[in-house]
């Protein structure tokens, strides 16, 4: 059991050459999984796909949302969960854009669950048609345990954050739809080959969609847009 979250699942113990698995508790992911499943039979009545958005903090999670719903505000509803452990600071950033939004904060938690977004459904209220994203805790390992009833999970990696990511955080990268490989326009500055973590993910995840962008110059945006337009997991 994490001490931090209360995240259960296998731990992986490796110890003078040996490798064990110790089968931790799992009565935490029924509760939460049971929980995810009223919170998808919701949504789909209501025609409404939710995006569980994930990526470490500084990825890019908020620059490339504000820009998106900028962009696309006219021709899809958005509505945004906010996810951080303190602070409004992002929810005060997506409501510069016009679209609703609701701030969960986890304290001490470093993701959000399906009691989270159940709570924030309720305040928000989104209507027919929307797209709702969820921006979770900025966090590469306890938000892919949690399903919140999503119809799909998107991953965000920046270039900044250097190498092998997929295969240290095989859990996220496993769990995604859709992976946004972001500020590709800081490629010459840094050390990241982006042939390299195709071929990492291709281990942990070989059908993820990969788009390469850029938030703020707008590489790649468009497959992005057109990404939500189909709204794949939906029914």
């Amino acid at each position: 059991m994490c001490d931090t979250c209360g995240c259960s699942g296998d731990a992986v113990v490796h110890h003078e050459g040996h490798t064990h698995t110790v089968p931790l508790e799992q009565d935490l992911l029924a509760k939460n999984d049971h929980l995810a499943g009223h919170n998808r039979a919701r949504l789909r009545e209501q025609d409404v796909f939710a995006l569980n958005l994930m990526s470490s903090p500084g990825a890019g999670k908020t620059t490339l949302l504000e820009r998106t719903i900028r962009d696309l505000g006219g021709e899809l509803p958005f509505a945004v969960v906010e996810g951080d452990q303190e602070t409004l600071l992002d929810a005060d950033r997506i409501k510069q854009t016009g679209a609703p939004v609701v701030q969960v904060n986890t304290g001490a938690g470093c993701h959000l669950d399906a009691a989270m977004l159940d709570r924030a459904l309720v305040a928000l209220a989104p209507p027919s048609g929307a797209v709702l994203v969820v921006e979770n805790v900025g966090n590469l390992v306890c938000p892919a345990l949690f399903d919140l009833g999503e119809a799909a999970r998107a991953v965000i990696l920046s270039v900044t954050e250097g190498p092998g990511k997929p295969l240290k955080y095989p859990h996220m990268f496993a769990s995604a739809d859709l992976v946004l490989l972001n500020k590709v326009d800081l490629l010459s500055y840094v050390d990241f080959d982006v042939a390299e973590f195709r071929h990492d993910l291709s281990h942990v995840r070989p059908d993820a969609l990969v788009l390469e962008i850029s938030a703020t110059r707008g590489d790649g945006l468009g497959p992005w847009y057109d990404w939500l337009r189909r709204r794949p997991g939906r029914g």
